[in-house]
C-alpha cells in the first residue's frame, strides 16, 4: 500500500500539495488566492521531514504564491531531486512582483514557455508530471496535448495530466502515451467515481487534490477560523466548505458524523480522511497541504496506519447515506 505509479515512477502513496506554502497571492480584484503567511524555512523543514518520513511525491503549481511555491520546493529537495517525484502545472499568468494572477493562456507557444520558467525556478532540467491547469474545451486542449507529447520527447518532461474535474476533459487525454494521471478533486466528502472508474480502466494514477477538504477534515473548525490573506475568508464559489474563514455548519455536521469511525484505531482526522482514499481505490495519490512540520508529521503519519478496511470503508458510506 506504500507506494503507487505515475507512470513508470514509482512514488510515496501519500503525496504533499505544494499550494499552501506559495504564501500570499491574488487575483486582480484583490481577493486572496492563496492560504496566508508563511515562513519560508519552516515550510522547507517541512519538505525534508516528509521526505524522512517517505513522502516522494510533492505536487505544485506555478501560480501558487506566484511562482513563490515552485522556488520553495525548488530549494528544499536540492540534492535530493533523484529522490523524490515533482508535478507541476500551467496555463495561469501572473506578475511574480505583484503577486497578482492575471489571466491565463493555453496556447502551445505559452506552454513551451511555462515549462521553461518552472525548470528554472525548481532549479532542475526535466519535471516528472506536468499538468494542466485551466479548463479550455477538449478541442482547444488538443493542441496542448500534442506539445506535451513533445515534451516528453524531447526529455523536459516525463508525463502529462490534466487537472480537472470533468470526465469527459480526462477521457480526451487518457488514451495518449504520455498522459500518466488525472488531477481532481476527492475526499470522503466528496467522492468521485467516474473519475475514478476512468483512471481504472485507463490505468491512470489518481492525484486526489483537496482530500482534506480545504482543511475541514484536519485542523480548521470554527474555533480556528482562517483569517488573513487565505482563500477561505472569501471563498469563491466552488469553495463550497467554508464561508467568512469558518466551516459552514451543514460541512461542519457531516464532519462531526464520521469522526468517530475515522478517528478509530489511533487515527488522527486528517489520518482517517487519507485513509478512506486508499480504501476507495488503489490508484489514489492524496495530496494534502501543509505549512510546518507538525502538519507535515501528521499527514505522513497516515502511511503508517494504512487504508480504512471495507468494513470500516462500507460503515462510511452508510453514515453519509443517513
Amino acid at each position: 500500500m506504500d507506494t503507487r505509479l505515475i507512470g513508470d515512477r514509482e512514488v510515496s502513496a501519500l503525496g504533499f500539495g505544494c499550494w499552501a506554502i506559495g504564501g500570499p497571492f491574488s487575483d486582480t480584484d484583490g481577493n486572496p488566492l492563496g492560504w496566508g503567511e508563511v515562513d519560508d524555512d519552516e515550510s522547507i523543514a517541512a519538505i525534508r521531514r516528509a521526505l524522512e518520513l517517505g513522502v516522494t511525491f510533492f505536487d505544485t503549481a506555478d501560480i501558487y504564491g506566484a511562482g513563490h511555491s515552485e522556488r520553495v520546493l525548488g530549494r528544499a529537495v536540492a540534492g535530493h531531486r533523484d529522490e523524490v517525484v515533482i508535478a507541476s502545472k500551467w496555463g495561469n499568468l501572473f506578475d511574480e512582483d505583484t503577486k497578482v494572477r492575471t489571466g491565463s493562456d493555453v496556447t502551445p507557444e505559452y506552454m513551451r514557455k511555462a515549462i521553461r520558467a518552472t525548470l528554472t525556478r525548481l532549479g532542475t532540467d526535466y519535471l516528472d508530471l506536468y499538468q494542466l491547469h485551466p479548463a479550455p474545451s477538449v478541442e482547444e486542449a488538443e493542441p496542448l496535448a500534442d506539445t506535451a507529447e513533445e515534451l516528453v520527447k524531447e526529455g523536459l518532461i516525463r508525463g502529462y495530466a490534466w487537472s480537472t474535474d470533468d470526465p469527459e476533459r480526462a477521457a480526451a487525454w487518457a488514451g495518449r502515451p504520455g498522459c500518466v494521471a488525472v488531477q481532481h478533486e476527492c475526499s470522503v466528502l466528496h467522492d468521485a467515481p467516474e473519475m475514478l472508474d476512468l483512471c481504472e480502466r485507463h490505468g491512470l494514477a489518481s492525484v486526489n487534490r483537496g482530500p482534506l477538504a480545504m482543511g475541514l477534515l484536519g485542523r480548521r473548525d470554527h474555533t480556528r477560523p482562517a483569517t488573513g490573506a487565505d482563500i477561505r475568508t472569501a471563498a469563491p464559489e466552488w469553495l463550497r466548505y467554508f464561508a467568512n474563514g469558518v466551516p459552514t455548519p451543514e460541512w461542519g455536521a457531516r464532519v462531526d458524523s464520521l469522526r468517530e469511525i475515522l478517528t478509530s484505531d489511533g487515527r488522527s482526522l486528517a489520518q482517517g480522511a487519507l485513509a478512506w482514499l486508499w480504501a476507495r481505490s488503489g490508484r489514489t495519490i492524496p495530496i494534502p497541504g501543509f505549512r510546518n512540520v507538525t502538519q507535515a508529521e501528521d499527514n505522513a503519519g497516515a502511511l503508517a496506519h494504512g487504508p480504512l478496511t471495507p468494513r470500516q470503508l462500507a460503515e462510511v458510506a452508510g453514515l453519509l447515506a443517513a
